[in-house]
């Protein structure tokens, strides 16, 4: 069986943005779409409800293009488990308040057991700088952290 990938909501965001005039933007944009078009279909691609909602706001053309990525995705369920990890982890000040829906990706990608977390969330996600911390909260669960990773990350070299 494939290794298995959670979506956040970044990737379909910037796989269907307008390109941007920052470089750093713009780069980021390449490799989403790289991935996408040529690796994704090496995993199990999941997602959840969290995401599905993030991406239905905002601009509708853009929020139609963003859900039509993830048509047919499998949902991962949002559990009372999933959620006494998710308020640890903004109980623990590992995650922000303001970004709960970060801390629910966490959690349900965790809970689950999905082998990956894709996101261009380097803030609270993909931060090595809490990753330890990610981890030790997880584990006071019985659960093993999942690796929060970007595009680039996964395509490694062939970038």
């Amino acid at each position: 069986m494939p290794d298995s990938i959670y979506i956040e909501t970044t990737i379909p965001s910037l796989y269907v943005a307008r390109w941007s005039s920052s470089l750093v933007e713009a780069a980021r944009q390449q490799l989403t779409h790289r991935w996408w078009d040529d690796y994704r279909h090496e995993f199990q691609l999941v997602c959840s409800q969290t995401v599905i909602d993030e991406c239905a706001r905002g601009e509708q053309v853009m929020a139609q293009k963003r859900l039509e990525l993830l048509t047919g995705m499998p949902l991962l369920d949002l559990t009372e488990e999933v959620a006494r990890v998710a308020d640890a982890l903004l109980d623990g000040d590992i995650v922000p308040a303001r970004a709960a829906d970060d801390a629910v990706h966490i959690a349900a990608a965790s809970v689950h057991g999905i082998d990956y977390l894709l996101t261009w969330n380097c803030r609270h996600l993909a931060n090595p700088r809490i990753w330890r911390r990610i981890s030790d909260c997880l584990q006071r669960f019985g659960f093993r952290a999942t690796v929060i990773c970007t595009p680039e990350d996964m395509i490694g070299d062939e970038a």
